[in-house]
């Protein structure tokens, strides 16, 4: 016949055995939800503060005269851009220099989008050489 075999399990090792078990439990929900994407975040939305906040100068030489492009930014906005070294002897010499530049900050300033620019026929080699400019500054100030 069968021999019946009695186990005997003492109270503190089931106790243990229960603590390790909701540990280890507890240790895997923690890491799942650590390396899970966040949902809140949407992929479409885009972040709102898109450069650092500041005045971002970059130098711009034109034959031998060095100028220095000046955008002024918010965190989501340009302010303003502007030539902050221009003198009466280059603007007599470049007559378009300071047409084409208001021209860009107007069309920066509404949109914020410097991809956006429309150049003029009379001015589009001045403008392209400025809007490069731009967005050298552009690039130092968005946020990495």
């Amino acid at each position: 016949m069968s021999k019946t075999k009695i186990v005997i399990i003492q109270l503190k090792e089931i106790i243990y055995t229960a603590i390790f078990a909701g540990l280890g439990i507890l240790l895997i929900l923690l890491l799942i939800f650590m390396f899970l994407p966040d949902k809140k975040k949407d992929p479409d939305v885009q972040e709102s503060a898109k450069y650092t906040a500041g005045v971002w100068t970059s130098e711009l030489t034109i034959g031998e005269t060095s100028l220095n492009i000046e955008v002024v930014v918010d965190e989501s906005h340009i302010n303003s851009v502007s030539i902050t070294n221009l003198n009466e002897t280059v603007t007599t010499m470049y007559p378009l220099l300071k047409p084409s530049l208001d021209d860009i900050e107007s069309q920066l300033c509404s949109t914020g989008d410097i991809d956006s620019v429309k150049l003029s026929e009379n001015s589009k080699y001045t403008q392209t050489l400025l809007l490069d400019a731009v967005k050298a500054t552009l690039e130092k100030a968005e946020k990495k």
